[in-house]
């Protein structure tokens, strides 16, 4: 029989007609209804009677689910899974508090911004020429506060083209330009930290700060060390500058971070900060400048000694045009913009252009007070003595020697000093590269023999005891002995003898044993004496061959003492610095380091002297210097073996003199003083004196008639037929006795500096 009160589900489901299926009553559970798929209630499973397994997740037989091999893995899997996600939900939370405890910590030790903007540990020096413009600057420079809103919008836009495009939506650390560089490095074979930084323009400046910590000179060797430290590239470093990058955001905010980059960042050429830079290479304010000039600025910020403009210009505008690319591919440029700032280039300002006076710039810097020039914390304005149509006029006449008169890849070098005759130094060329400061300045730094260039000073000193230019002296073969040395027998460089000659013609000729005969006859050390109040400040030879200028000095010693000459017979010292005082100050903290000093020989003996070099150039060895249109006086200078060859002289308005040579002593190759280093002076005043009017050379003819010099108790050996090609017949040693006039002046000299 069957069960009365079991139903039969309904043939079609409700749904269908739209109905809602009403909640089911209980029901008995049946055999029938028990062996149904999917509804039992037991504890046991059954099969289908079309012999499939029951679709439930349990599998089959036992009292609860039954797993395969598969099951327990992707169980085991599952089990690993959320343990590590616990762990790492864990650990990333521990991280992220400690990272904002580290954040918060940093913020709070944060100063204001404003103190950030200028970290240099010294100051600058900027160099203003004789009419008062600035030629040169020198130290850290900084030109002075920049933001956001101050400077020109497409420098803004620039920095941020280049450096980090995602500036302003980053919260101070990119961690996709981070991944970025990490990859880039490992791609081309680097670790994963060397390279490419992936660095923010926050990050950056938190670097420029060097993540708050100060420069300590007792602490670092130099400020050069402790830049590089700050630079240095670690795991651990990188982390920190993290969190200091975003302290610093949280802080300041984007702008003032901007302002602190654009303030400290070093964009070559000693300049900290956009605003100096801009004055620098253009001479105008970092808000005047256009997209071109924009995008050579930001361009420097990868390498800014390899890009200044002032070391390769042409490089420095290659990089410009890819900047000027970045700017126009995020639309910070037009392409009608970006294609004009391609076709107009930048171009330097003409002080930066010239990079005028760099040696000069460089020996003012050294001769200065250090604590103002070297070493200086302030901002210091030094005006100069520098004229640059002058130091134009001497730049071009040695290139052009070297161009058209010395053959191609002579490493010879040159360096040339024109002053004034009180000592104002209005040009220097220290060398044949002029385009970049710290060079060896070989007009300042070089000491080298003098050889006859020396001999002014030997004639200057026989005037000063009452001889005139027409006195004699013989030249002949002559030796001396010298104590401990044994016989010294002093040579003419033509190994000739021209018998009885005037002391005009023994120096207009730069004859040899003259010399030497003059500076014993009036003593030696006389001649040492008036050498070293005109300004030759090097040691000088002790022995006879001082006459011969064995002793070494600077150029531009010899040329100031050349210039005391001129003078009248003053010393003077050579100066380059005529005021110095502080940015924006008023009254100057020093004024001129030199001048003219105190009176060496006679006004008389000085231009006396002056018409015997006179006549050195208009008839003697130094005539390749003669001026076309006035008078010029001077002396060639030629040292052993011709490893130095100078040339020193002047008009009745400016001195100038020449050294040339080698820097490691190789001799010269057909090279005297009445040479190339007479036509470069030649060339030098040429230049120098375009357009000036004409003056004459304050010299004095001699009035009296001549008087034998001769060498009091000396050795000789004397030709009777010197001068003429005779034999060479030697006269046994006698001694002499002074000439009456001179013998008397000794005397009183030598009382006068000696006593007794």
């Amino acid at each position: 029989m069957s069960d009365s009160s079991r139903r039969r589900p309904p043939v079609v489901a409700e749904k269908r007609y739209g109905a809602t299926t009403p909640a089911r009553p209980k029901r008995k559970t049946t055999k029938a209804s028990a062996a149904k798929p999917g509804r039992a209630t037991g504890s046991k499973s059954t099969k289908r009677s079309s012999g499939r397994k029951t679709s439930g997740r349990g599998g089959s037989g036992g009292s609860g689910p039954r797993r395969g091999p598969l099951g327990m893995l992707r169980a085991l899997f599952g089990f690993i899974l959320g343990l590590v996600w616990g762990l790492t939900c864990r650990l990333g939370l521990i991280m992220v508090l400690l990272v904002g405890a580290a954040v918060f910590y940093v913020y709070s030790t944060l100063p204001s911004y404003t103190e950030l903007l200028d970290g240099r540990a010294r100051g600058s020096v900027t160099m203003l020429d004789d009419r008062g413009e600035v030629f040169a600057w020198r130290g850290d420079q900084f030109g002075g506060v920049v933001t956001a809103d101050t400077v020109s919008p497409h420098l803004k836009n620039a920095i941020i083209a280049t450096e980090d495009r995602r500036f302003y939506r980053h919260f101070g650390v990119s961690p996709r330009g981070v991944a970025s560089a990490v990859r880039i490095n490992l791609r081309e074979g680097r670790g994963p930290l060397d390279g490419h930084g992936g660095s923010t323009i926050t990050q950056q400046t938190a670097k420029l700060i060097c993540l708050g910590v100060p420069y300590d000179p007792e602490e670092w060797e130099s400020e050069a060390a402790y830049e590089n430290d700050c630079r240095r590239t670690t795991l651990w470093r990188k982390v920190k500058e993290a969190v200091y990058a975003m302290a610093m955001e949280a802080k300041y905010g984007k702008d003032a971070v901007l302002a602190i980059y654009m303030n400290r960042v070093y964009l070559g050429e000693g300049t900290r900060g956009f605003e100096a830079a801009s004055q620098r290479y253009f001479g105008k304010g970092a808000a005047r400048v256009n997209p071109a000039e924009a995008a050579m600025l930001a361009g420097l910020l990868v390498a800014p000694t390899r890009y200044a403009p002032t070391n390769n210009l042409q490089r420095a505008r290659d990089r410009a045009a890819v900047i000027v690319g970045l700017m126009e591919e995020q639309s910070y440029l037009s392409a009608e913009e970006a294609q004009a700032a391609l076709a107009n280039p930048a171009e330097l300002s003409e002080a930066a252009a010239e990079t005028a006076g760099g040696y000069f710039a460089d020996w003012v810097m050294s001769s200065g007070p250090e604590y103002f020039t070297r070493n200086t914390t302030e901002d210091v304005i030094i005006r100069t003595t520098l004229d640059r149509r002058i130091q134009r006029a001497a730049e071009e006449a040695l290139d052009y020697v070297f161009e058209e008169k010395v053959r191609e890849g002579s490493k010879a070098q040159a360096a040339i000093v024109v002053m004034s005759a009180d000592g104002a130094v209005r040009a220097m060329v220290g060398g044949r590269k002029k385009q970049f400061a710290g060079a060896f300045n070989r007009a300042t730094q070089a000491l080298r023999q003098t050889g006859s260039s020396f001999k002014p000073f030997v004639y200057a000193t026989a005037l000063e005891l009452g001889h005139s230019p027409n006195d004699t002296v013989i030249d002949e073969p002559w030796c001396m002995d010298i104590p401990g040395s044994g016989q010294w027998c002093p040579k003419n460089y033509t190994n000739k003898h021209y018998g009885r000659v005037t002391l005009t013609r023994a120096l207009e000729d730069s004859l040899n044993v003259p010399a030497v005969k003059v500076s014993e006859a009036v003593g030696r050390e006389l001649v040492r004496k008036v050498a070293s109040d005109f300004g030759i400040e090097s040691d000088l030879a002790d022995g006879p061959a001082l006459a011969l200028g064995a002793s070494e000095s600077t150029l531009i010693e010899m040329t100031g003492a050349y210039a005391g000459i001129l003078n009248g017979g003053s010393s003077v010292t050579p100066y380059g610095l005529t005021q110095l005082q502080l940015l924006g100050e008023d009254e100057p903290l020093m004024g001129a380091g030199g001048g003219i000093g105190e009176r060496v020989i006679r006004t008389e003996a000085a231009e006396q002297l002056i018409w015997m070099m006179e006549k050195v150039v208009s008839e003697g060895t130094g005539s390749r210097a003669r001026l076309p249109d006035r008078q010029a006086a001077g002396k060639t200078g030629t040292t052993q073996a011709a490893r130095d060859a100078w040339f020193l002289g002047f008009t009745a308005d400016y001195v100038a003199g020449v050294w040339m040579g080698y820097d490691d002593n190789t001799p010269l190759s057909g090279v005297t003083g009445g040479g190339l280093p007479a036509e470069i002076w030649q060339e030098v005043m040429i230049r120098v004196h375009e357009g000036l009017p004409v003056h004459e050379l304050p010299m004095r003819p001699p009035m009296n008639g001549p008087a034998a010099v001769d060498s009091p108790g000396v050795t000789a050996q004397a030709n009777p037929d010197a001068g003429t090609g005779g034999g060479q017949a030697r006269q046994q040693p006698q001694r002499q006795e002074r000439g009456g006039g001179l013998g008397a002046a000794v005397d009183r000299v030598l009382k006068d500096l000696f006593g007794g």
